[in-house]
C-alpha cells in the first residue's frame, strides 16, 4: 500500500513538474503572471501582493497556492511574504491553512524532483552553493535537520527540501517533520497578517515590518552560512 502511494506520488510529481514547466515557458499569460508575482515578492511588497491576489477574484486562493509552489521550485524568494499576505487577505485560519498546505505541496515537489532526477538538476534549480549548505546542515544536525531548518526563518526552505531528497530519508519522515516545523511560523505570520487592517497607514507599516524581516533574515542567513561552512 505504501509503495503504491509512493509510486503515485512520484508519477504525480513528474507530471506536475512537466505541466508547470510547459505552462511557464510556453503560455505567455502564465509566464507574465509568474514574473509579475515574483517581481512583487522580491520587493516584499505586501500591499501590492494583496492587490495582486484580489485582482483574481474567486481564484485568489488558487493564485496564492500556485505562487507558493512556483517559488518553492524555481525561485527561492521569501515565502513568508505570501504567508503574511494570505493572513491579510483570507484571515488567520484560512490563511494558515492555505499557506501551510501549499508550502507542503512545494516541499514535496522539491523532494521528489531531487529524488527522481538527482543532483545535476537540483544544482540548476537551487544552486550548487545552496545545496552544499544543505549538505552541511544535514551532516551537522542529522535526522533533526528538517525540523530545525523549518523553525529557523533564515535557513532557506527550498535547498533543504531538495537536499533531503538526496539523502536516504523517507518521504514520510520528511513530510511529517516539515509539517511540524513549518506550522508555528505559518500561524504567527498569518495571525499578524489578519491583525493588519486595510488602511494605507497600516499597510505601509506592514510593508516596513516585512521588509525589515527580509533584511534581518538575510543578515542572519549570511552569518549562519559562514559558521556552517567553517564547522568541521
Amino acid at each position: 500500500m505504501v509503495d503504491r502511494i509512493q509510486k503515485n506520488m512520484l508519477v504525480g510529481t513528474v507530471s506536475a513538474f512537466a505541466v508547470l514547466t510547459v505552462l511557464y515557458f510556453f503560455v505567455p499569460d502564465i509566464n507574465a503572471f509568474v514574473n509579475n508575482a515574483f517581481k512583487i515578492l522580491s520587493k516584499a511588497d505586501v500591499p501590492a501582493l494583496k492587490a495582486y491576489f484580489l485582482s483574481f477574484g474567486p481564484w485568489a486562493p488558487v493564485t496564492s497556492a500556485l505562487l507558493m509552489v512556483f517559488q518553492s521550485v524555481i525561485a527561492p524568494l521569501p515565502a513568508f511574504v505570501i504567508t503574511f499576505t494570505n493572513g491579510l487577505v483570507f484571515g488567520a485560519w484560512w490563511g494558515t491553512l492555505l499557506s501551510w498546505s501549499s508550502a507542503m505541496a512545494g516541499a514535496a515537489l522539491c523532494f521528489y524532483l531531487s529524488r527522481i532526477f538527482g543532483r545535476p538538476l537540483v544544482e540548476k534549480l537551487a544552486g550548487a552553493h545552496s545545496l552544499e549548505l544543505a549538505d552541511k546542515f544535514f551532516e551537522k544536525y542529522g535526522k533533526h535537520a528538517i525540523v530545525i531548518a523549518r523553525l529557523l526563518p533564515f535557513v532557506p526552505f527550498d535547498p533543504i527540501s531538495y537536499g533531503a531528497g538526496l539523502t536516504g530519508m523517507s518521504f514520510r519522515g520528511f513530510f511529517v517533520a516539515t509539517g511540524i516545523g513549518q506550522l508555528p511560523a505559518t500561524i504567527v505570520y498569518s495571525y499578524l497578517g489578519q491583525s493588519a487592517s486595510g488602511t494605507v497607514k497600516v499597510l505601509f507599516f506592514v510593508f516596513a515590518v516585512v521588509t525589515s524581516l527580509v533584511i534581518i533574515s538575510a543578515a542572519l542567513k549570511k552569518r549562519f552560512e559562514r559558521r556552517l561552512m567553517e564547522a568541521k
